[in-house]
């Protein structure tokens, strides 16, 4: 029996390895310098800039890479990393991807990008193949589910956590010291966590939607991007089932899940998990054509009140995409069923506010939508999180005027991070010449002095092309430091919306991306003195400090005008007193 378990185990880690991928390109795709971002194309489709940019976007998720690195790493400053993940525990965790600028595996947000990029090429895979990225997009998203099945060695056991939060980020260098040993944690059927399960479901049900060529039902979405591999769509339909199952009947009850793993709050605690469970169950159904998991989904929606989520879609918060996904589904299948116009109205009542600038989110002075609270520490991202769900509603909007304002403003959002903006700066490294040069990255750095992250080196060792950053303060400004992690620091989720809507750009816009039409030194010309005012240097939120003497002439000037004011007032109030005096006695 032991053995009979130990081969089934050891089957389920290993099959994703035999499973085929698609042949790499010959020769790789490389990124170009830096400085081909400020020269215009031909203006044909495909659009050799907007290609370019798609493969730049998938490039940057093989720079994060850990684990053994394969023979075709294209990377050619990364090595090899922390191949001893998950042996303290008896299981080969190794592989998958760094979060972001630090060291960590982190699997709630690694799920959200997996399952948003899987959606992405369902709706815009024809730019992947005609970009020529469609077996760099397989690569991708293999290396991270690849990890994920390993990540879930069995139904009710999920590792949710690879590395410490304490240790990751006080450690600043390459990939070649990154402290070991390092701690696992997971949540199971006694120590359960909702919502990390059924993410990481809603991934493997989204992707594996994809490997099955499932598209929805319109003419404006291109069909799905050609890596059709119905072994491989199986096994993470096998995945998504038992993670769903786990997610939905843990013997302890559905709880968020860093209630089971503390170690994770910090970074990446969970608000809820009603949006996870609804959008697993909602990618299940369409992956198996169920209309009972969609009916779950209806059900999840109205329990727990997921209309009253209107603000970000993100790795946290999957509500406002939901009802975009209700709508797709319903529209393509009469099989699974659904109100598909009671959706429509849905997501247009939260569509409309973010256009009209009635909702929560609101354009600042420079043009971005912002959210206060959510957009603070990653500016872009709720952004294009929204430019996104915008592109892909807008054709199933109800009315003409509807689809064009959502389509208008969904490409000013998408501008606005591509160079238009009063920073003259493209919020992808390595795009432009006036691409950010100091990304939040440990690795790409060259540093290994922790106290001297912004002058040690002071270049950055590589560029890190591809790499969407958080993006401009509130204010618009940006300043370019590289310890100032709001702005600089770099994500897996950062890239997922931009990747969609790159993908979206490819199939069918024949001019180039914004910054090409940006001169060199443009964002050196207008680049903020001093520092931002964010969590990093709080004291650049105070204003300029009074000398002693100034503050014992200000102490003298409000002492003062406090006495005029006084007495002001107690004349008043016996002038006052003495009119009505005055009066009584002449009646």
């Amino acid at each position: 029996m032991r053995y009979a378990l130990f081969l089934i185990l050891g089957l389920r880690t290993f099959l994703p390895l035999v499973l085929a991928q698609l042949p790499l390109p010959q020769p790789p795709f490389l990124p170009p310098d830096a400085s081909s971002g400020a020269k215009t194309s031909s203006g044909a489709l495909p659009n050799r800039q907007w290609s370019t940019l798609l493969g730049n976007l998938l490039y940057f998720y093989e720079a994060q890479r850990t684990g053994q690195l394969p023979s075709s790493n294209r990377v050619s400053w990364r090595n090899s990393s922390v191949v001893d993940d998950g042996k303290s525990a008896g299981l080969d965790l190794s592989g998958g991807y760094f979060d972001a600028g630090d060291f960590i595996k982190a699997t709630f947000p690694l799920s959200f990008t997996l399952m948003s990029v899987c959606w992405g090429a369902m709706d815009y895979g024809k730019g992947y193949d005609m970009a020529n990225q469609t077996a760099y997009l397989d690569d991708m998203l293999r290396w991270g589910l690849d990890w994920l099945m390993k990540a879930h060695p069995n139904e009710s056991t999920l590792y949710v956590l690879v590395g410490s939060t304490d240790t990751d980020n006080s450690y600043w260098g390459g990939d070649q010291n990154i402290p070991t040993p390092r701690p696992v944690y997971q949540i199971n059927d006694t120590h359960p966590g909702t919502d990390a399960a059924a993410g990481a479901a809603a991934a493997f049900a989204a992707c594996s939607g994809l490997y099955y060529n499932k598209g929805f039902k319109n003419d404006t979405f291109s069909t799905p991007a050609q890596l059709k591999n119905t072994t491989y769509a199986d096994t993470l339909l096998t995945h998504a089932r038992d993670l769903y199952t786990f997610a939905v009947n843990a013997t302890n009850g559905r709880k968020t899940y860093q209630t089971s793993v503390p170690e994770v709050a910090a970074g990446y605690g969970s608000s809820d998990y009603g949006d996870e469970m609804a959008i697993a169950a909602l990618f299940l159904s369409w992956a198996t054509d169920s209309p009972s998991l969609y009916a779950e989904a209806e059900g999840y929606w109205q329990k727990y009140k997921l209309a009253q989520q209107t603000r970000v879609f993100n790795w946290d918060s999957k509500a406002p995409g939901l009802p975009v996904l209700f709508a797709q589904i319903a529209d393509s299948s009469s099989t699974i069923g659904g109100n598909f116009t009671a959706w429509q109205i849905q997501a247009e009542k939260y569509f409309d506010d973010i256009v009209n600038n009635d909702g929560p989110g609101y354009l600042t002075d420079d043009g971005l939508l912002f959210y206060d609270g959510d957009s603070d520490s990653a500016s872009l991202n709720p952004a294009l999180n929204a430019a996104m769900l915008l592109s892909r509603f807008a054709p199933m909007a109800s009315s003409t005027d509807k689809r064009s304002s959502y389509t208008t403003f969904s490409k000013l959002q998408l501008d606005y991070a591509l160079g238009n903006n009063s920073m003259s700066v493209p919020y992808i490294v390595g795009s432009n010449p006036n691409s950010p040069s100091n990304p939040h990255s440990a690795m790409a750095s060259g540093g290994n002095d922790i106290s001297q992250i912004d002058n040690d080196p002071e270049e950055m060792a590589y560029t890190l092309f591809g790499a969407v950053v958080g993006g401009p303060h509130k204010s618009g400004k940006f300043y370019d430091i590289r310890s100032d992690w709001p702005e600089t620091e770099i994500a897996l989720d950062y890239n997922a919306p931009m990747l969609t809507l790159t993908a979206m750009h490819v199939i069918s816009d024949s001019s180039d991306p914004f910054y090409t039409s940006l001169k060199a030194g443009a964002y050196e010309k207008v680049k903020p003195q001093g520092l931002p005012c964010d969590p990093v240097f709080p004291k650049a939120c105070v204003g300029p400090q009074l000398s002693k003497g100034g503050k014992i002439a200000m102490a003298l000037v409000l002492a003062i005008t406090g006495l005029i004011i006084i007495g002001l007032s107690v004349w008043y109030f016996i002038l006052a007193g003495r009119r009505v005096v005055a009066l009584k006695s002449s009646s």
